[in-house]
């Protein structure tokens, strides 16, 4: 399913995964967390389909799970002692905190999920590119590493497989052979395409002083309405974070700030910038159908 928010401005789209990933990590307020926990959720299921619910339903929730039982069991802060395990206080504190801590996690790796869907490397050179260039070079191979060893892994295995030496193949001595031989032969091809790369790059003068780039990325209206928009609903949220909006003390027992009307409307503004992609989706959608009806 095409995302018109991918199509936007480099910068638009850093800035907006800046932000919200910055967020969800240091926002531990139960409403905040859920937000984005949703929202992210929610995005990434539009960004990559059936996939991403795997993904979340077999990888995400069990780990939240996990973490949020395995907590109680090493912190027994809190003042409201539920049980005993061991003579080991289990506290309400403590399980709150675990799921809190546990959604934070959760969260941010699927915000990152979702920012490697939008964030290609070429965006991240287009940004970076002139400012830090060795830097920029070098974060941009880290990023598609994982995609590409993956993608390699799969050619080096069916090629070994059609010789008989597939991890698939021979006992349990043999596959663990013919698993090592595939890693080296996967290890060798990683540094071997890093050196090429950097040869490839400097012989085409890549971060000589005065060299001219070419980028495919122009910043439009469209693109300085949507900055306009992310900057406006995150300036909204750091007044709320200002305020004390996002705090929240766990131990030695809750304690929150009263809901009052700023409060929902800090809530509401960060639930508009976490569904910020979705609601340009929904826009775009709208106008395409708008637009099918006429003809």
């Amino acid at each position: 399913m095409k995302d018109t928010f991918s199509s936007f401005h480099p910068a638009v789209n850093f800035l907006y995964f800046l932000a919200v990933i910055l967020f969800s990590m240091f926002f531990l307020h139960p409403v905040f967390l859920g937000i984005s926990l949703v929202c992210g959720t929610a995005y990434s299921i539009r960004l990559n389909g059936r996939r991403a619910v795997r993904f979340n339903l077999l990888v995400m929730l069990p780990t939240l799970l996990l973490f949020a039982v395995m907590n109680p069991v090493f912190n027994h802060e809190g003042a409201t002692i539920l049980v005993y395990v061991n003579d080991n206080p289990i506290t309400a504190e403590s399980i709150v905190y675990g799921f809190a801590a546990a959604t934070m996690f959760v969260s941010v790796m699927i915000w990152f999920s979702c920012y490697n869907a939008v964030m290609t490397s070429d965006k991240f050179m287009d940004l970076f590119g002139r400012v830090i260039p060795a830097l920029s070079l070098v974060l941009s191979m880290v990023l598609r590493l994982v995609p590409r060893l993956k993608a390699q892994t799969r050619v080096i295995s069916n090629a070994q497989k059609c010789i008989g030496r597939d991890v698939s193949n021979g006992n349990v001595i043999q596959k663990a052979k013919n698993g090592m031989r595939i890693l080296s032969i996967l290890t060798t091809w990683a540094l071997e395409n890093a050196i090429e790369t950097a040869d490839s790059m400097k012989s085409r003068g890549y971060g000589l002083k005065g060299r001219t780039s070419f980028s495919n990325f122009r910043f439009d209206r469209r693109d300085a309405l949507g900055m306009t928009a992310l900057i406006a609903l995150i300036a909204l949220v750091l007044a709320g974070a200002a305020a004390g909006e996002n705090n929240i003390v766990y131990f030695p027992v809750l304690a929150a700030r009263p809901v009052t009307p700023f409060s929902l409307v800090v809530y509401g503004g960060y639930a508009g910038l976490c569904l910020l992609p979705l609601l340009f989706n929904l826009w775009e959608d709208a106008k395409w159908a708008r637009l099918q009806s006429k003809t």
